[in-house]
């Protein structure tokens, strides 16, 4: 009850306050939570050591307070989606390499748009359902009703649709047969079926999901990340389809495609360290 009513206390002012200043007090909120929240600067801070062990403390100390801040900005981008129409993408948001996904389907068999916990992933997909392309994502249900039902709404409404994460399998395979797009993270498993593969040089589990699909199906794997610019505009960055050809032992083909796309998403988040946004200890080594 109490999140819901801070979620939509932060659509209300958000909504109803220019975005400069939307941005302003998220951000003031942002480095007052920063004071307090020392659980999780311990995990943010493992992380980014994990991934820079050269960086000093103060400059792991900067990356952590500018994630926070633009964390509190993804927040105020979700609660104004009402807000978002071709004319607010053609203003705010550079896109590359969109036809991509028109190559992709172009082959019918769907695509899989992989992206991350990075930049505004969730402002991605609302943009590619909105320019028109048949758009599909995987979502973890929130335990509260009334939050889940307020996240969903504000997805779905341009045109984005949800799937919720405990009826993913059977939607995902008959949505890619239909040759609609299906997007997943790649960087945080949610099933407890990852697979465990290399990840910044460390073990970890991450979704097998994009993988066993693109196999299952012969839909191609299209990365896409929605990143914020310096002056809050975006650049929705889609790469080339992945390449990949199973050798046909299950198993292998698994961690091989899973390590292909793993590559890429690290790539980005050493690109943008301050715009990934993993409050947990995604390594339990580097934690302890």
């Amino acid at each position: 009850m109490f999140n819901y009513l801070l979620y939509r206390l932060g659509q209300f002012i958000a909504l109803h306050t220019p975005l400069r200043i939307s941005y302003f007090i998220a951000s003031i909120i942002s480095d007052l939570h920063y004071l307090v929240a020392n659980k999780d600067h311990r995990r943010v801070k493992a992380n980014l050591k994990a991934i820079f062990p050269d960086k000093s403390d103060s400059q792991i100390r900067g990356i952590r307070l500018r994630m926070s801040r633009n964390f509190a900005k993804y927040l105020v981008d979700f609660f104004r989606f009402e807000k978002i129409d071709n004319e607010y993408i053609k203003k705010n948001i550079r896109i590359e390499n969109l036809d991509y996904f028109t190559q992709a389907l172009s082959k019918g068999k769907g695509a899989i748009a992989l992206t991350a916990h990075l930049g505004n992933w969730e402002l991605g997909g609302v943009v590619i359902a909105l320019l028109g392309y048949p758009f599909w994502a995987v979502a973890l249900e929130h335990k509260d009703k009334r939050v889940n039902e307020f996240f969903n709404f504000q997805r779905e409404s341009k045109g984005m649709k949800v799937i919720p994460l405990s009826k993913a399998v059977r939607a995902c395979l008959n949505l890619l047969k239909e040759n609609k797009i299906v997007a997943l993270v790649g960087d945080r498993d949610f099933s407890q079926k990852g697979i465990v593969i290399d990840f910044f040089g460390r073990p970890t589990c991450l979704p097998e999901g994009p993988a066993a699909f693109s196999l299952k199906t012969g839909a191609p794997i299209v990365p896409g990340f929605m990143l914020r610019n310096k002056d809050d505009t975006f650049t929705l960055t889609i790469e080339k389809p992945i390449e990949f050809t199973p050798c046909g032992d299950k198993n292998k083909d698994l961690k091989e495609l899973a390590s292909r796309y793993a590559r890429v998403i690290e790539g980005y988040i050493r690109r943008y360290p301050d715009q990934w946004y993993m409050f947990r200890a995604f390594w339990k080594d580097a934690y302890l």
